[in-house]
């Protein structure tokens, strides 16, 4: 096993950018995490994120515990690793509709909009880069957005991971609470807490989270939206509300997972109740064109597996499959 929380190998530099997006007056912004030393720019080593539905990328991806991100550990293995926050969320431009009530106007940034922000910031990467192709990763509803892009323009990428990856569910999801959904949410980091811990055994809830870390959690998340932050709370579009009504639980799946031809691994976790594992393995068995495929199973984590204390067997996963550079065997 790789032992990527341990064993650095390059001292990191962090940046970030403001990119246009295809609409006048939306700006997104970038995370980069790269090596400080000298390296030649690859599309092998190039990796571009997605954030999921609540949270943004530096709130996912980018708060650092026990000495490092999940974007610092990817910047010491030698990647390029960058990550976008998709209109509304994060550092990018909110929309003058998460300014009003939330009642007042129709949920907000579905995943088809959030494709075309996810384009925008690869074509930027590719472009300030100079590769071909970039590597993607998607975190659940993020996962949506990254397998629809893949689905239109597989030859962008090269391999694809998708963490915790929202899919079809026979059954109704915690996420769509039922009844209107307004434009927007309003979320209580602290609040999440009681549901991040109630999806693992009540034995198992203490442990979860390592002490310190869910408080860096709350601070990094409640940073992300300064407008909302002084009432404890950020603000986060609905539009993947909307997502689950009219296409996870509807049996009206948003992209073909046959037309991705890419590399593919997903990774999904045991107490995960967000995204079952069923819907995980249902997505699985619909890759028929992926070039080779890996499903990975994380044990005793949640849908948040990334900032709990199992999330170095998800890096190495991640890793290992990013760093192989022909087709395994079988």
């Amino acid at each position: 096993m790789l032992q990527t929380d341990n064993a650095p190998n390059h001292r990191i530099h962090g940046e970030r950018f403001m990119i246009p997006s295809d609409t006048d007056g939306v700006q997104l912004q970038l995370i980069n995490k790269r090596p400080v030393d000298p390296v030649e720019y690859s599309a092998e080593r190039t990796l571009v994120m997605i954030h999921g539905a609540t949270f943004p990328s530096a709130s996912l991806f980018d708060v650092a515990v026990a000495g490092a991100s999940f974007m610092d550990v990817l910047a010491r293995h030698g990647y390029d690793v960058w990550a976008v926050d998709v209109r509304g969320y994060g550092g990018s431009t909110r929309l003058p509709e998460m300014s009003q009530p939330p009642d007042d106007n129709p949920p907000l940034i579905p995943a088809r909009t959030a494709v075309r922000d996810l384009a925008a910031a690869v074509d930027f990467v590719r472009r300030k880069r100079g590769v071909g192709r970039v590597n993607l990763l998607g975190m659940s509803w993020g996962a949506t957005v990254a397998g629809a892009l893949a689905a239109e323009a597989g030859e962008r990428f090269g391999k694809l991971v998708l963490v915790a990856p929202l899919w079809l569910s026979g059954t109704p999801l915690r996420f769509d609470s039922g009844g209107p959904i307004g434009a927007y949410r309003i979320v209580s980091p602290r609040a999440f807490e009681a549901a991040w811990r109630a999806a693992a055994p009540e034995q198992e809830r203490a442990g979860l989270i390592p002490e310190g870390w869910f408080d860096a959690w709350a601070e990094a998340t409640l940073a992300t939206d300064a407008a909302s932050s002084a009432a404890g709370t950020i603000r986060a579009p609905s539009g993947a509300v909307l997502d689950v009504r009219q296409h996870w639980t509807a049996g009206n799946p948003l992209y073909d997972p046959s037309a991705i031809a890419n590399p593919v691994l997903l990774v999904c976790a045991e107490w995960d109740v967000d995204v079952r594992f069923d819907m995980a393995q249902d997505l699985f068995t619909r890759l028929t064109g992926a070039r080779y495929k890996r499903l990975v199973e994380i044990g005793r984590a949640t849908h948040m597996v990334l900032m709990e204390k199992n999330r170095g067997q998800a890096f190495d996963a991640v890793i290992q499959f990013l760093d192989e550079h022909t087709v395994p065997a079988g």
